[in-house]
């Protein structure tokens, strides 16, 4: 849909591929998020789950982001370092949601999840902000 110099850097490096915009995948991924977030609410939940849906949230909906301007990265991390790139996500949302990688990782592949309450909040915050953001773009 678009084009930005900074991710035309990447797709030049190797981090990004061009690909063609596919509004049935930004949609599931679209829907696929809204019913993550919605989940991450549920109290009911151990805040391990809760953590996890909303961070696979804001992957599906950054992911989605990068769609609509016709690229693709195989790297999670990278997904999210483009938000301001592709959604014109403000900075610190962006460091957030790098903070929520990392610790999505440790617990993932070391087993360590540091529960924290603060963090998952604003992490469910920044992920409703965002979704906002992606469904404003996939209708302009």
């Amino acid at each position: 849909m678009g084009s930005n110099d900074n991710l035309d850097n990447l797709v030049r490096s190797g981090g990004l591929k061009l690909e063609p915009y596919d509004s049935k995948e930004c949609a599931g991924l679209i829907r696929s998020a809204a019913d993550r977030l919605k989940d991450a609410h549920n109290s009911t939940l151990s805040y391990a789950s809760r953590f996890d849906l909303g961070y696979n949230a804001a992957h599906a909906l950054a992911l989605a982001a990068m769609r609509l301007m016709g690229y693709r990265s195989d790297r999670r991390y990278l997904v999210f370092q483009c938000l301001p790139h592709t959604i014109a996500l403000d900075k610190v949302q962006v460091r957030l949601f790098g903070l929520c990688h990392e610790r999505r990782n440790l617990a993932e592949y070391e087993g360590y999840m540091d529960i924290d309450e603060p963090l998952l909040k604003e992490l469910l915050a920044s992920t409703e902000s965002l979704h906002r953001l992606v469904q404003k773009a996939v209708t302009a």
